[in-house]
This record gives C-alpha cells, structure tokens and sequence, in this order.
C-alpha cells in the first residue's frame, strides 16, 4: 500500500469532499481517499492505493470534479 497527499483549494463543504473523493474512487487501484477539509483554504487529500498511481492521473481526477491541486 502506498498512500499520497496532495493538496487541494477552492474545497468549501462536504459537497465538494464528496465530489473528489468519488473522482479518486474511480481511479484505477486507489484504495481509500481522506479529505480533511479547509474551507477557503487549501484541503489536504490523502489518497491510499495498492501500488504507486501517476500524480497526473490524481491531479487529472481532481480537476474532473472541479478543483485544482496546489503545486509544491
């Protein structure tokens, strides 16, 4: 198991958690998806799979709901 963490803005409500943790669920091998949750601010997403998943891939699934992952 391999887990990341990414950060996530434009986040404000259990809406949008629901939103991208359905994106992420539909990736290929990611296991479990938690969101701790920062209204206005930037959400921390940490996505669990079985084996490493391509940061484009992740970031691909969470501009598909419609927010954007904030780049180191």
């Amino acid at each position: 198991m391999t887990t990341e963490t990414l950060l996530v803005t434009g986040m404000t409500c259990e809406h949008c958690v629901m939103s991208v943790t359905e994106e992420l669920a539909e990736v290929d091998g990611v296991q479990g998806v938690a969101v701790d949750l920062v209204p206005g601010g930037s959400s921390s997403v940490t996505v669990t799979s079985d084996a490493p998943v391509d940061d484009d891939v992740l970031r691909a699934a969470i501009a598909e709901a419609g927010y954007e992952v904030v780049r180191p």
